[in-house]
């Protein structure tokens, strides 16, 4: 009996380390099936369109080409890489190229992901930290820039903490994922910033005489990183571009993804940060101080923005998967160099019915984005209403001033501002040129009509004037 229990033991053995295969295979087919929720974010039109202009100029823009307040003033694309990956694709095989590139990369986060986890803890509580950061992150899993980077910076911070973990430095092979992530999105200034914690974490943790060696190990490896950070067409200014947009201030929360997490209704995120704090209680789940650092770090940025919110869903599983599996029980793998044909042949076979299953499902299925955010669509929603014998007056009752401008504001900016310019129709009827505006994106550049932000001041004048001009038709007050 003893015998025959490790013989199933060791034949299991091989094919115990799927998990991660599985779970990319049912992440692809999920975003796969739902392809055209990939597209609802007119920006995507944008980023194929800037992607375009580079690929037909050879070159990366210097200057603003697309907003209208703004045309000529300076601008970097820090995600050029990803646009024109996302044009290429777009080229080949029309809406269906983003669409299995965004699912492709998102499989491949989620399968890494699973990958760095199942070295310490059982398949089981893997699973559970898999689907919360699932649910998490699916409102912002959009076929935009940040999903191509988001497989680079698990791929990452892995490497880091795994490093961290066994008291080293990391691996240099390391370094070409910044690189590439320096070019595919703005975010690689947060995978710069952590290593600082992270390297002190394995430092304290290291053996007293091998602390300063492991020191200088970290600091080159910082220092390299650095420099491959700034090997981007813009050089050091790719490090720059973050802080411009947090130099927005009081215009940020305009925009949705960087507003603060709203707890008035229950959520994916209250449950999951409510869970987590009922488990700590529970069990009394002790981690080490840097790590509480980078955990009420991440935390802080996810309340404060909700885009961050996938980078606490994608990240706080490393950074608890080592501490948790020594106190609520895990699993350590074997790291065999070998790997077993028949895992081999499995991958291939899986990889072979992957493209085969989407090339089948490409030809019968069609994507295309959500006409509802389209610039065709907002233009005639607005004739519509422009055409109709009575309007609709809104009513703006026990609101002051300050509110009835906001709201009016944001009905003239939801229903024409965003996309008004795209259609060259509308464009010539306002600035009286008839210059062509690809279908991508209205403006860039949003301001707030109370706010006295200096880089907004041409855009909140452009607001004004026509919200202005919009609001008269429906106040209740009488037409000036």
């Amino acid at each position: 009996m003893t015998m025959s229990v490790t013989n199933i033991a060791e034949n299991a053995g091989p094919m115990r380390g799927l998990l991660p295969l599985w779970v990319g295979v049912f992440i692809y087919a999920l975003f796969l099936l739902a392809g055209n929720r990939l597209l609802i974010d007119p920006d995507t039109m944008w980023q194929i369109t800037v992607g375009q202009w580079i690929l037909e100029h050879r070159a990366v823009p210097e200057t603003d080409v697309y907003s209208f307040t703004m045309r000529g003033q300076p601008w970097i694309s820090t995600q050029w890489l990803a646009q024109v990956a996302y044009a290429k694709v777009y080229a080949v095989a029309g809406w269906s190229g983003p669409v299995v590139l965004a699912a492709a990369a998102i499989a491949a986060t989620f399968a890494l992901l699973t990958k760095f986890l199942i070295r310490r803890l059982s398949e089981s509580t893997t699973l559970v930290f898999i689907a919360a950061a699932l649910a998490l992150t699916v409102p912002h899993l959009l076929a935009r820039p940040h999903v191509l980077a988001l497989p680079v910076m698990v791929a990452w911070v892995g490497g880091l903490i795994a490093a961290a973990d066994r008291r080293g430095a990391p691996s240099f092979w390391l370094l070409p994922l910044m690189a590439l992530w320096a070019n595919l999105h703005g975010g690689f200034v947060f995978g710069l910033v952590l290593i600082a914690p992270i390297a002190l974490d394995a430092v304290l943790n290291a053996d007293l005489k091998l602390r300063k060696a492991l020191a200088l190990r970290w600091a080159a490896f910082a220092g390299a990183a650095l420099m491959l950070g700034c090997c981007t067409p813009y050089g050091w200014n790719s490090l720059l571009a973050s802080q411009k947009i947090l130099a927005l201030g009081g215009a940020l929360p305009l925009i949705m993804e960087w507003r603060p997490a709203d707890f008035g209704s229950v959520g994916a995120f209250e449950v999951c940060l409510l869970a987590g704090i009922g488990l700590a209680l529970f069990r009394g789940v002790k981690l080490p101080p840097l790590r509480i650092v980078l955990l009420l770090g991440l935390l802080h940025m996810a309340l404060a923005q909700g885009r961050a919110t996938e980078i606490l869903a994608l990240l706080a599983p490393l950074i608890l998967a080592a501490s948790l599996a020594s106190q609520i029980g895990g699993t350590e793998t074997s790291n065999s160099n070998a790997a077993p044909p028949l895992r081999g042949v499995l991958f291939a076979s899986v990889a072979i019915v992957l493209v085969a299953a989407t090339f089948a499902y490409a030809s019968v299925h069609r994507f295309e984005p959500h006409t509802r955010g389209s610039p065709v669509a907002a233009v005639t929603r607005a004739e519509e209403i422009e055409s109709r014998p009575g309007i609709q007056r809104l009513r703006f009752r026990r609101l002051s001033d300050r509110q009835r401008r906001c709201d009016v504001y944001r009905r003239s900016h939801r229903t024409l501002w965003r996309e008004i310019f795209c259609r060259p129709q509308c464009r010539q009827r306002i600035d009286g040129t008839g210059k062509s505006v690809p279908a991508a994106r209205g403006i860039q550049h949003r301001g707030d009509l109370d706010a006295d932000a200096e880089c907004c001041d041409q855009a909140a004048r452009s607001h004004r004037r026509l919200a202005e001009s919009l609001c008269r038709r429906y106040r209740d007050d009488p037409s000036p």
